[in-house]
């Protein structure tokens, strides 16, 4: 029996958010009109937004003993997140984001990956990962933590399906850097920018297809305000956004992959993931922050 629905492992990053009139330019000068400071990382963003939805979750993951490692404990641990594999150092920093939202909901980010980037997968709990029916990839900036993740690759259970959202600092190394990961991925969720990065195919749904003949089952793209493009070689999809006023855009693709694998695990249609995956994006991007935003299971009811 499986303890958890899904399980991330990705980078933890503690976001400093600030809300500028626009975003500088080189030799440019704005100015910040608000400021918070939330919990982040791509995958533990996607964790929580399942865990609100009522999904068993866990995550892989390294910090620091440091107050941003405190603060990423203490965030899972208030979203009933089991937190028993995450890796906590004495030495080096955990990582954080300093990141700029403009009024339109556009954002800049820069990131201090910390001990994320330290990850050794002698360090890594597998009798944990094979406790869960899917685990989540998604990136980290140093090539040692990519490592021990195509290494963890090799050692899952072949009933455990991979679910991967390569982000932009991943697309940005190439197919060739990744291959691995995404021949290994049950579902693959880029957006189109990050998808024409991997195949070098500015249509997207020629991307995706070339996608399904690397050996992916699903792959669902972001489109942002115009939805998402879903294909699983039988069916091709568009699936239309639900219209909100954007305050901050900051983890949309990430809660826009917890709820597509909310329909996955409840065995939804393709059309249904879709749908559901572009509800949790909206109501995030309605909220400073990636996680203020994320729905609740109850908040789902009337898609139904």
């Amino acid at each position: 029996m499986t303890k958890f629905d899904v399980v991330g492992f990705g980078a933890l990053n503690v976001d400093m958010l600030f809300k500028v009139n626009r975003l500088a330019g080189p030799e440019e000068e704005s100015f910040t009109e608000d400021y918070t400071e939330v919990c982040g990382g791509s995958a533990a963003n996607t964790i929580v937004g399942l865990a609100r939805l009522g999904c068993k979750t866990g995550f892989i993951g390294k910090v620091a003993n440091d107050r941003e490692g405190k603060m990423q404990i203490d965030c899972f641990t208030k979203e009933n997140v089991d937190t028993t594999g995450i890796i906590e150092t004495t030495k080096g920093r955990s990582g954080s984001v300093m990141g700029f939202v403009d009024k339109k909901g556009a954002r800049a980010l820069y990131i201090n990956s910390g001990v994320n980037d330290t990850i050794e997968p002698r360090e890594i709990n597998y009798s944990y990962l094979s406790q869960t029916k899917i685990v989540h990839f998604s990136s980290f900036v140093g090539e040692k933590s990519l490592r021990a993740q195509k290494k963890l690759l090799a050692a899952l259970p072949n009933d455990i399906k991979i679910s991967f959202d390569p982000g932009s600092v991943y697309a940005q190394k190439g197919f060739a850097a990744i291959e691995p990961i995404i021949r290994s991925s049950y579902v693959l969720m880029p957006n189109a920018i990050e998808l024409e990065l991997l195949t070098g195919e500015p249509d997207y749904r020629k991307g995706a297809d070339l996608m399904l003949d690397a050996g992916v089952k699903i792959v669902a793209i972001k489109l942002g305000e115009k939805g998402c493009y879903l294909t699983d070689g039988q069916e091709q999809l568009l699936v239309e956004p639900f219209k909100v006023k954007a305050v901050d855009t900051t983890g949309a693709g990430d809660a826009f992959c917890a709820g597509f694998l909310y329909g996955i695990i409840n065995k939804k249609s393709l059309y249904e993931c879709g749908q559901i995956a572009n509800f949790v994006a909206s109501r995030s991007v309605m909220a400073m922050g990636a996680r203020a935003g994320l729905p609740y299971a109850k908040d789902l009811a009337f898609l139904y």
